[in-house]
């Protein structure tokens, strides 16, 4: 019961993990593409899948495709993805340079970084609220005792403070990052 738990909350930090590192920041991130889907092949593909992406001359990404057919249609994928970016073909390649971000867009951003950590942690929560069910439940059925499912759930209720504390580590650095000019 105690690793499902541990497990579950795990897999909802790593999933916040992976988003935070989505948002954008003062500086050229290459995993600002990684949500970018782009028509290809009769398919809808992720960039990672067709192109490379690297950060060129500082405040710019370079988007090196695989096959060079697709550059055109990565571009296309860029624009659409609504992330307040301009794509420019260049031969092979794409180049996206990343604007300074105004004040009010770091906060916004910052907003939603903190949204995301909230989700994140009703999410832990939800997986707390299930765990001490299931003890409850076990102590019901005889399998625990009331000394057990008190135990249970104190362990439960450590490992919720720990996983929520780590998602507030996550998102005080990355606020920092996107706040920083």
């Amino acid at each position: 019961m105690m690793d499902e738990t541990k497990q579950n909350m795990q897999k909802a930090l790593d999933h916040l993990r992976e988003e935070l590192s989505n948002l954008r920041t003062g500086r050229p991130n290459p995993g600002i593409l990684d949500s970018v889907v782009v028509e290809a092949y009769g398919a809808e593909m992720k960039i990672r899948d067709l192109a490379t992406v690297s950060i060129s001359e500082g405040r710019q990404l370079l988007v090196s495709p695989f096959d060079p057919q697709t550059a055109g249609m990565i571009s296309k994928g860029i624009e659409k993805a609504n992330l307040n970016l301009q794509a420019i073909l260049d031969g092979n390649v794409v180049r996206v340079p990343i604007p300074e971000m105004s004040e009010e867009l770091r906060q916004e951003i910052v907003k939603d970084a903190k949204d995301k950590v909230e989700k994140t942690k009703v999410v832990i929560r939800e997986h707390r609220r299930k765990a001490n069910d299931l003890a409850k439940k076990m102590k019901s059925s005889g399998e625990f005792s009331e000394d057990e499912q008190k135990k249970a759930e104190k362990k439960i209720q450590e490992l919720t403070d720990d996983y929520c504390k780590q998602a507030d580590t996550l998102f005080a650095s990355k606020e920092k990052e996107i706040l920083a000019v």
